[in-house]
């Protein structure tokens, strides 16, 4: 025997090899739709024997959804149209369905087909879970602006009402000073409720909000609107607010979002405050590396990172046994912030209060 006859054996040898123990699915299959020889994955995978994969038209293996086109790449392959990445489903013999990515080269002179096969049945459950989750997160997004604008337009009657009530109402008679400012600030506290709730009609009604209503925003003004609203909330926490827009004095930004984002932020250091402890919020912008950013943090009860992680931004998400805790508040500040193109983190520890920084979009 010769050197080279001999270097052709070891070859042979060392394909033979590589067709048995490849974890991918190689086939031989003629032009005449039945396979004429496989490599172990393939029976392994779909639990027939080489016998019974071998003696059936290979039409009989595939999911009943995917025959016709199947068949149809098929007739382009014994035209000598090669097959890249085409992915079709088999039924294996217990009746679980495989997903199969293809790569196949037709041989017309020997009425031949050279087939090499992936199993993607783990990628197509991870896309089906991803658009299943992006089909919940997009319908819960649409049920929350439903219900955000329902609710919206739904409690511009009891406060038209309200003020109604104020404008009939004959204060002349009143000549208690507490009195007259306590009507004083609710009325206004009412007018600005009105506002609001007219704002978010406006928004929500709008079908390019993030684009549409971008504009240049004076932080101090958006600050001081949501401030009087909530003034008497304030006055009876008795809370310290701290302000500093010196580094950064306008951002462009959403109006409506702005102010939400103040909103919840205050309330929630105000709700969260630690008893018979003094509140004391911080409200301040910096510019960090050319980005626009904004600080709100307080010395009030805080979070365990620990434990609230990445949850602590989910809708429902509630941390601490307060009453009015709806777990809507942090979701909707993540929400404006993020839709924007912004980032929003948290800093924390329980009792020693917790600081919140939005860095806005360049």
């Amino acid at each position: 025997m010769t050197k080279n006859s001999n270097h052709n054996i070891g070859d042979n040898y060392k394909f033979e090899h590589f067709f048995e123990l490849s974890a991918d699915l190689f086939c031989i299959a003629g032009f005449d739709g039945y396979l004429k020889r496989i490599n172990p994955a393939v029976s392994k995978l779909l639990g027939y024997t080489n016998e019974e994969l071998l003696s059936r038209p290979i039409s009989d293996f595939i999911y009943h959804e995917d025959k016709t086109i199947t068949a149809k790449h098929r007739d382009d392959l014994i035209k000598s149209n090669p097959l890249l990445n085409f992915e079709n489903r088999y039924l294996t013999k217990s009746g679980e369905i495989v997903w199969l990515s293809w790569t196949s080269m037709p041989v017309e002179n020997d009425q031949l087909v050279f087939a090499i096969a992936k199993n993607i049945t783990h990628k197509k459950k991870q896309e089906e879970e991803r658009n299943l989750l992006l089909t919940n997160l997009t319908k819960n997004n649409k049920d929350l602006k439903q219900l955000t604008y329902t609710n919206s337009h739904d409690l511009r009657s009891p406060v038209n009402n309200l003020l109604a009530i104020f404008n009939i109402l004959d204060i002349s008679k009143i000549t208690d000073t507490e009195t007259l400012e306590l009507i004083d600030m609710l009325k206004s506290t009412s007018e600005s409720l009105k506002q609001t709730l007219n704002n978010s009609i406006d928004t929500l009604t709008q079908k390019e909000i993030e684009n549409s209503n971008i504009e240049v925003l004076d932080l101090n003004e958006c600050l001081q609107t949501v401030l009087r609203s909530i003034g008497s909330l304030i006055v009876n926490s008795k809370a310290v607010i701290n302000i500093d827009f010196f580094e950064v004095e306008t951002i462009q930004f959403n109006k409506v979002y702005l102010e939400s984002i103040f909103l919840n932020l205050i309330t929630n250091s105000i709700k969260y405050a630690k008893p018979d402890s003094e509140t004391i919020i911080s409200i301040y912008s910096k510019k960090v590396n050319g980005i626009n950013q904004l600080i709100v943090s307080d010395t009030g009860m805080g979070f365990d990172m620990e434990v609230v992680k990445d949850k602590i931004f989910g809708l429902h998400q509630k941390f601490h046994n307060h009453i009015d805790s709806k777990g809507i508040g942090l979701y909707l500040v993540y929400n404006h912030v993020t839709s924007l193109g912004g980032h929003i983190t948290v800093e924390s520890k329980i009792n020693e209060g917790a600081k919140f920084t939005i860095s806005f979009k360049d």
